[in-house]
């Protein structure tokens, strides 16, 4: 479930765009003053058999089962730390193991958003698209496992975690993945301007950092994706509450088809983003049919093969303004197309 694509979808951390007299400028982030990650605790003995961190990733969170062929999931961004734990734990299920885990992570205040167990989950299939660390390190019983993704807000910006919980005869296992929310950006040089641009950490509604997401005016859709940036598709409309894109002719699709036509080896992806109105997984639900209507909508009207194109969403976890005005809420709910491979 890792993923080595560009930076630009479901951040954690992420970059800010600003459009200057009609000049797009990015800002790359400096991340500073890393705070410690969430800490699990465990009642028997426990110790970390491995682990992996890196200061700027990308990491796929399940929030569905396999099916078809693939599992939805949530694309975060941001510091990652990844740890593998063995418990002496003989004779105890996955359940009991995972139960008081689960009781830590709501104390700490992150909310689940997707949970499932072995067949739930979709069996050895969901094991095998979850970036796991190897074994023996990680074991995992393909007939015996749960998995949680959960989420919260803090003053850094939002966390993503996941635990992934099975066992031996004789041992646990745990593997606690977390993305974001202890690192926070401070000012950095714009590559445009040589000046500070001071992005202050915001409140917890809004996501920290800046972000490099292009905007997309008429005839920039292609030179966008051909410099590998992401960018949000400006003109699409969707009714109030509406997960199905409005009838009508928009141009930044009409680009995107004739790029992808040009480009027959690429592919893309298109990731539906709400503003914060409503519970998480209301608002991940409505993201990722809103991205599936535009899929549609290019397959049906412009004959883009099914394979240049997915569709994911992310909710309102990674907002480009704050959700405290009607202005920002409109700005934060939106669909972004990004490449996802370039051959």
């Amino acid at each position: 479930m890792g993923s080595k694509r560009p930076l630009g979808l479901a951040k954690v951390v992420v970059l800010r765009v600003l459009a200057l007299a009609g000049l797009v400028i990015v800002a790359l982030p400096v991340l500073a003053q890393t705070a410690r990650p969430f800490e699990i605790a465990f009642a028997a003995p426990a110790r970390s058999t491995a682990a992996r961190a890196d200061p700027m990733a990308s990491f796929r969170f399940a929030i569905g089962p396999y099916a078809n062929g693939s599992i939805a999931a949530l694309v975060a961004e941001g510091p990652l730390q990844q740890t593998a734990f063995r418990l002496d734990t003989p004779g105890q299920s996955t359940l009991q193991l995972l139960l008081p885990l689960r009781q830590q992570i709501a104390a700490a205040g992150f909310a689940v958003i997707y949970e499932c167990e072995t067949q739930t989950c979709g069996g050895f299939d969901f094991r095998y698209g979850t970036e796991v660390l190897p074994e023996p390190d990680m074991h995992i019983d393909l007939g015996d496992f749960r998995y949680i993704t959960a989420t919260r807000n803090a003053a850094a910006g939002t966390e993503v975690l996941s635990l992934l919980v099975s066992r031996s005869p004789d041992h646990g296992f745990v593997q606690l993945t977390q993305v974001g929310g202890f690192a926070k950006p401070v000012p950095s040089l714009t590559a445009a301007t040589k000046t500070p641009v001071l992005d202050a950490v915001p409140d917890p509604v809004a996501a920290p950092g800046l972000a490099d997401i292009a905007l997309s005016p008429p005839g920039t859709v292609g030179a966008t994706l051909d410099q590998g940036l992401p960018l949000v598709l400006e003109d699409l409309i969707f009714g109030s509450g509406s997960s199905s894109l409005a009838p009508g002719t928009y141009a930044s699709l009409q680009e995107l088809a004739a790029w992808l036509g040009a480009n027959p080896l690429k592919t893309v992806m298109v990731v539906g983003h709400t503003d914060a109105s409503g519970g998480i997984a209301a608002n991940l639900s409505l993201s990722r049919l809103r991205a599936q209507s535009v899929r549609q909508r290019l397959l049906a009207d412009f004959q883009v093969p099914g394979a240049q194109i997915t569709a994911e969403g992310a909710g309102s976890l990674s907002p480009r303004d704050t959700n405290a005005t009607d202005a920002g809420r409109q700005k934060n709910r939106r669909v972004e197309v990004m490449i996802t491979s370039t051959p």
